[in-house]
């Protein structure tokens, strides 16, 4: 199965007898709105121009629990998510697409929810809503409840413990900014750096100047030169589990298994038990 869709592929999807259920999840972080000025709205957005047919699903509402220790985009309950994927109209047998604006971390983080509790068809929009050149629908769509139940397990999954361990034994790769990684700048979180034994991998190469992956041979390439080896146990984290969903979309495309360390670095940071490392160098 296919991790990602084309634009023209959607289209053709969409005018089948059967189409996909269509997510928007279109959202944004920014320095300024974590400084507290007034966020993105996805919701306004999607109102205002979606593709026919999508639901617009909140990724700070609906794919992520309330921030706190556990990081500023924790996991949520499992009865949060499926109530909410059931209200979009996301179906247990039926083939899932999912957009947002352009940058693919919003969408790729759905992606990995869905995948992890179980949803065995899911791709993601490759480019964004910045790639279809079809019309756009505006208002509000009334999807016809579905009847998905989550069940975890689908990907692997990692805490900090754990994360820790592949840092040591494995590949860890940070999916953030180079500056923050080697904590020259830390506009969000507690404290800058990294995890001790983490590569510095920032998701941004893995797609071109337009958004779109890079063709799987050059992502293995990528990856290769990281450290990734047949057989290596590989994580991955960013700042709150967001853009890392987005990393281990790239290495599935790429053919390279990943686990999510959903936590990231807001978690970690959150803890001054736990070490920091600064500088190019991982260790």
């Amino acid at each position: 199965m296919k991790a990602i869709i084309s634009a023209s592929e959607l289209a053709s999807d969409l005018a089948a007898s059967r189409p996909p259920t269509l997510l928007d999840v279109r959202w944004q972080l920014t320095a300024a709105a974590a400084a507290g000025a007034p966020p993105f709205d996805g919701r306004a957005a999607h109102a205002a121009g979606h593709i026919p047919g999508a639901v617009f699903v909140d990724l700070d509402a609906d794919l992520a629990g309330p921030p706190g220790p556990a990081g500023r985009h924790p996991l949520p309950t499992l009865e949060h998510f499926g109530a909410a994927m059931r209200a979009a109209g996301v179906v247990s047998d039926a083939p899932v697409v999912v957009y947002d604006g352009g940058q693919g971390w919003a969408a790729a983080r759905a992606w990995w929810m869905l995948r992890w509790t179980g949803h065995p068809d899911v791709r993601v929009l490759d480019g964004g809503l910045a790639a279809w050149e079809g019309p756009l629908a505006i208002g509000v769509e009334e999807p016809v409840p579905g009847d998905f139940r989550p069940v975890p397990g689908g990907l692997p999954l990692l805490d900090a413990d754990g994360a820790a361990a592949v840092a040591r034994t494995g590949l860890l790769l940070d999916a953030r900014a180079g500056e923050r990684y080697r904590g020259e700048v830390e506009p969000i979180d507690r404290v800058g750096g990294h995890i001790p034994g983490a590569v510095s991998a920032p998701t941004t190469e893995n797609v071109t100047e337009g958004g779109r992956f890079l063709p799987a041979v050059e992502l293995a390439r990528r990856f290769e030169s990281l450290g990734v080896t047949e057989g290596t146990e590989v994580g991955v984290y960013c700042g709150s589990g967001v853009s890392a969903a987005h990393e281990v979309l790239a290495l599935t495309i790429a053919g390279i298994g990943a686990a999510l360390y959903a936590g990231s670095w807001s978690e970690w940071s959150a803890d001054d038990s736990r070490p920091v490392a600064v500088g190019a160098d991982p260790q």
